[in-house]
This record gives C-alpha cells, sequence and structure tokens, in this order.
C-alpha cells in the first residue's frame, strides 16, 4: 500500500483548513475570468486576432480537464496536501510570466500550466470535504459547490475591467499571483494531510474504477448535461467582450459588469437548487430544461425588433440562471456517486466537463462568431436543445429503471 505522509489537521484548525478549501475552488474561475473584459486589448498589445486571444482560454479548458482525468488518482493515492502546495506556486510562477511576456505562444503554455496546477488545486480540494464530512453536512457541501465557486464568475470579471481599465490587462496576472501566493501561506500555516487510507496506485485497479464509473449511465450522461451547462457560460465568455465593446460600443469597465451580473445569475441558480435539493430529480430538472429552451426561443424571437445591451442581458441572466440550476443538481450528483474514490470521481467529473466544454465551446464560436447577439442567441439555442434531448434520454431511462432509482438518484422520492 502506499503511504502517505501524514500532516494531520489538528480540530481546532479543521474549520480554517475547510475555509481555505472553499476559498481555492473559486479559482478555475478566477482564472478564465478575471481577464475577459481584457481580451479586446489583449488581441490590440499582442498584435494578434480575436480568435488567438480566445484560445487562450481553450488552452486552459482543455489542459484543466485532461489534467483532471489523472490527478484524481494521484490525490487518492499519495495525498492532497503537498500537491496542492506545489500547485499554487507554479500556478503564482505562471501568472508571472504571462504578466510579462508579449509573446502569444508561450501565453499559450502558460495556460496550459495554469490549467494543469488548478486542476491539482481544485481536484485535491473537492476531495477533502469527502474525506472530512459525511452524511448530510457532505451533502449539503457538496450541494455548496457550485455557489461558492460562482464567486469566480461574479467577482472575477468585475474586477477585471477595473484593473483592464486603470493598469492595462497584465494587471489581471498579477492580482491573480498575489491572490495565490495569500492562500499559499495560509495553507502552509493552518492545512495538512487528510487523507487517511490512501488508494494502492495499481494502474490496472485505477483504470478498472474509471471503467466503473463511466460504465455508469446515469453518471456519464450527467457529466454531459454538466457540460452543456458550462458551455453556455463559456460561450457567453468568449463571445461577450467583443459583442459588448465592439458591437455596442460600450466600455471593458461595462463588459465586466455585465459578467458579474451573470455570474449572479448563476449563482442565483446554484441556490435555487440547493433550495430544491429533495424536489424529485427527473421533474424538476425537466422544468428546468423546458424553460432555458423556452428563452432561448424567445431571446432569438426578440431580434427582429430589439437589439441592445439590455435585452442581451435580460435573455442571458435567466438562460445562466437555469443552467446554474442544472450544474448543481448534477455536480452534487456526481461527487457523491463514489464516496471511496473521492478524488477520482471529482477529477473524472471535472475532467470529461471540461474537455467537453473546451472543445464544443470552440465549435459553436467557430459555427457562430462572436459578433453580434443574433450569433449568441443561436449558441444558446443549440445548447439548449442539446440539453433537452439528453434530459428527455435520461428521464426515460430511469423510468425503465424504477427500482433502482433510489440507488441512482438520493432525490427521487
Amino acid at each position: 500500500m502506499t503511504i502517505v505522509s501524514q500532516r494531520p489537521v489538528e480540530t481546532r484548525q479543521q474549520k480554517i483548513a475547510t475555509l481555505l478549501a472553499l476559498a481555492l475552488l473559486p479559482l478555475s474561475g478566477f482564472a478564465t475570468d478575471i481577464y475577459i473584459p481584457s481580451m479586446p486589448s489583449m488581441g490590440a498589445a499582442l498584435h494578434v486576432t480575436s480568435l488567438q486571444v480566445q484560445l487562450t482560454l481553450s488552452f486552459f479548458l482543455i489542459s484543466y480537464g485532461v489534467a483532471q482525468l489523472f490527478v484524481g488518482s494521484i490525490v487518492d493515492s499519495f495525498g492532497r496536501y503537498k500537491l496542492s502546495l506545489a500547485a499554487l506556486g507554479l500556478f503564482i510562477l505562471s501568472c508571472l510570466v504571462i504578466a510579462t511576456t508579449g509573446n502569444i505562444y508561450l501565453l499559450y503554455a502558460m495556460r496550459v500550466v495554469q490549467g494543469i496546477t488548478v486542476a491539482g488545486i481544485v481536484v485535491a480540494k473537492r476531495a477533502y470535504f469527502v474525506d472530512v464530512y459525511t452524511g448530510e453536512r457532505l451533502k449539503s457541501y457538496l450541494s455548496l459547490f457550485t455557489i461558492i465557486w460562482s464567486a469566480g464568475p461574479i467577482i472575477a470579471p468585475f474586477l477585471g475591467g477595473y484593473l483592464q481599465d486603470l493598469f492595462g490587462w497584465e494587471a489581471n496576472f498579477y492580482f491573480l499571483a498575489a491572490f495565490a501566493a495569500v492562500l499559499l501561506v495560509l495553507e502552509v500555516l493552518f492545512s495538512g494531510e487528510i487523507l487517511r487510507t490512501p488508494t494502492e496506485f495499481r494502474l490496472k485497479k485505477i483504470v478498472g474504477i474509471y471503467g466503473e464509473m463511466i460504465g455508469t449511465l446515469p453518471f456519464t450522461l450527467g457529466i454531459v448535461m454538466l457540460g452543456f451547462a458550462y458551455t453556455m457560460v463559456m460561450v457567453y465568455n468568449m463571445s461577450g467582450p467583443f459583442i459588448i465593446e465592439h458591437q455596442l460600443q460600450r466600455s471593458p469597465v461595462i463588459a465586466g459588469y455585465c459578467s458579474l451580473l451573470l455570474g449572479v445569475a448563476w449563482m442565483i441558480g446554484g441556490l435555487i437548487g440547493k433550495a430544491t435539493i429533495n424536489s424529485p430529480f427527473t421533474k424538476k430538472m425537466l422544468w428546468n430544461v423546458g424553460l432555458q429552451v423556452t428563452f432561448t426561443m424567445l431571446m432569438i424571437l426578440s431580434l427582429g425588433f430589439l437589439v441592445n445591451l439590455y435585452t442581451l442581458l435580460f435573455f442571458a441572466f435567466l438562460i445562466h440562471v437555469c443552467a446554474g440550476y442544472t450544474y448543481n443538481n448534477y455536480f452534487a450528483y456526481s461527487l457523491s456517486r463514489f464516496p471511496k474514490n473521492a478524488g477520482i470521481s471529482g477529477g473524472l467529473t471535472g475532467g470529461i466537463v471540461y474537455i467537453l466544454v473546451s472543445f464544443l465551446s470552440y465549435a459553436i464560436i467557430e459555427a457562430f462568431p462572436a459578433k453580434d447577439q443574433r450569433s449568441l442567441s443561436y449558441s444558446y439555442f443549440v445548447l439548449a436543445l442539446l440539453s433537452g434531448v439528453l434530459m428527455f434520454t435520461l428521464a426515460t431511462y430511469w423510468d425503465k429503471s424504477k427500482p433502482r432509482v433510489k440507488e441512482i438518484v438520493d432525490d427521487e422520492k
């Protein structure tokens, strides 16, 4: 059996360690969203196209997703703590390199480094809660994850808009470096290793665990639903600033405020999801996806007579509330489905979601370029329609498997 160097988290420090774990969960959102208002300015400063700037998001998402597929088994076998510290240190260095380089290709490389390091941090911290808590308290924390995570999309672009306006795009990455440095110091002071029973690092056994998880159909299709929900957010992130700053002639600060508003929409969806956690799962998800399809259709119809910032934000807000609701419900299920392998299940969930999001968002931006509200509304509609088809498939599966429903979804009563 693999031996993990233990540095137990003392009971008196557990509360602080838990707060630090929660504080690190939004790091992926900060790393993707803080420089969204700066993307047009980055393109001009680096003398590259908008599509080349958008690739910085894609490189982060792909590396973040792929890394999670492997890092889960590593943290289950060798521990959470030291990996988190090393990853934080590398993340800080990558931020400083990005802020001081004028080379788009070096920037791409550092975004890959950031994706890998953030994956290690987030997977380890998600597993922390499964290691430390059980029962209803664990269920409550898992449902809280998407609400905490949404702090990134809410705060980051709002802050990034001001940093861009006052100091330029580089200030976003200096801020990320400072933020990570503070958390690194606090981690050293208050956190420690909490993995008590490491999983033996045997490749064959690990592959078998992955196979069991992927072979669980509701788990796998639920991950795809998570991918569709988050792709809606990412499509806006990749196109919204260009629509607002170029088509609608507004400032980066306004673009930051708009992203903040849509981050609030995602959080509201998560809060509603947490409030309805004990409602019948299939019924509430079918209603949610039905509303989402309706909102996207109304957004398309509105283009015939009214196109401005307010209609864009009104419909995007409603659509993002539905997306946040979907993500909250399916994320809590995915992470609690295999508690004995929390690192692997968390890594597999996050990995597949972000790989799917990276390719799907880039494909949609290619099909509907980030030039106007019409393109964005079509992107939303495609994703909502795909979510509807998949949710109907899941509902049909559960209806045919009623004897197994209680085992599959705790919410179905």
